[in-house]
């Protein structure tokens, strides 16, 4: 199979869909690799590093989407690159639908077959490919929150972990995923003083035991939501509900009665966000200002971290890039029910039932596709 990877053009997005490491391994499983030129530059591979792993090189993205049976790629097509994608074609990368209905629309429309890294699904339930952006995002989390509540950046003027003799900021964590677990990691390692809302009692316990008493657990109840919000310097949105969109646990009301000063950091951004005045922001321009309340909204935040979230995704993306390449999409996603959770939009039909149900569009079988 041909495999194209073409450079990542959302703004300030520097991570690339393979590295060469991993494009080495494709060759050898037989496959070609098309590289667009310039591709790797973001996490310091040259096009020479690409060639010495038996990529070819193109020089333009045109040219890649033209010869290539699978685009490999990291972040959802700009609507550039979504004019190239053609019938069949496989695209194996990060998509977000549930938040996006002209996305959703355009790549129906293309025809195109579409596999969202985070909807595959592990034999336990995880999230494979989503996790380990999920470890990155979650520990920047709290680098951004630090960050915005310096007085400049129009926080409060707070040392995270405080100094002797004075308090450390309080920060609540809504959603004790895998997010909210390395959110709180580094939360406590800065010394703050750390809740984290979390429905299940399983993992209340999980978190327990990882963190003994560093952190309080707290049952997510819409009470106590608003009362932990209310209190936080810090709130870290941290909830997921896979392919759908995220839900909204905090109203303008509760934003406008936050303390001033105080911080949003709202991961789950790329899925709608959790708060009602989040809205996309960029790594050129990442926070705005909403009732004296710094809001980061950074929809890639990984992607200012380039290198390590490249290949800590590729470590994680390899194994099915190679599946879906040497067997073939429909042959891959039968043998792997995971994978077929994955399975978005084939053929203009919208085959993820969470997707389909947050844009209020009609579900297809994705078993009817193999």
């Amino acid at each position: 199979m041909r495999i194209g990877v073409p450079k990542e053009i959302k703004t300030q997005e520097h991570r690339v869909g393979m590295t060469p490491a991993a494009v080495r391994e494709a060759i050898h499983h037989g496959h070609e690799v098309l590289i667009e030129s310039g591709a790797g530059a973001g996490i310091g591979a040259s096009d020479g590093d690409y060639r010495a792993a038996g990529a070819k090189i193109a020089a333009s993205a045109a040219e890649v989407f033209a010869s290539a049976e699978m685009i490999v790629k990291v972040k959802e097509p700009q609507a550039v690159e979504r004019r190239m994608l053609r019938e069949g074609q496989i695209l194996f990368t990060y998509l977000h639908l549930a938040a996006d209905a002209e996305l959703t629309r355009e790549l129906v429309d293309s025809g195109a077959v579409c596999i969202a890294y985070e909807t595959v699904t592990g034999p336990d339930g995880s999230l494979p490919l989503l996790s380990p952006m999920s470890q990155v995002a979650g520990r920047m989390a709290i680098q951004a929150a630090a960050h915005a509540l310096e007085k400049e950046q129009g926080g409060a003027g707070l040392l995270i972990g405080g100094v002797p003799g004075v308090k450390p900021a309080r920060v609540c964590v809504i959603g004790g995923g895998n997010v909210g677990e390395n959110a709180a990691a580094m939360a406590i390692g800065l010394g703050a003083d750390v809740f984290i809302l979390e429905k299940s009692p399983p993992r209340m316990q999980t978190l327990h035991r990882i963190f003994g008493h560093a952190v309080n657990t707290v049952y997510a109840t819409r009470l106590a939501t608003e009362e932990e919000v209310l209190a936080a310097d810090v709130v870290i949105g941290a909830v997921l509900i896979p392919g759908a969109k995220a839900p909204k646990l905090i109203s303008r009301d509760m934003v406008r009665r936050m303390k001033p000063g105080s911080v949003i950091v709202d991961v789950a951004i790329d899925q709608g966000g959790i708060a009602e005045t989040s809205m996309p922001t960029t790594h050129d321009a990442p926070t705005y200002v909403v009732d004296e309340v710094v809001h980061y909204c950074v929809a890639n935040m990984p992607g200012a971290v380039a290198r390590t979230s490249t290949y800590a995704l590729n470590n994680a993306t390899l194994p099915y890039v190679l599946a879906i390449a040497d067997r073939g999409w429909p042959a891959a996603l039968a043998e792997d029910e995971g994978l077929l959770n994955g399975l978005n939009i084939a053929h203009g039909k919208i085959t993820h039932e969470a997707v389909a149900r947050s844009l209020n569009l009609e579900y297809t079988d994705p078993k009817l596709f193999l």
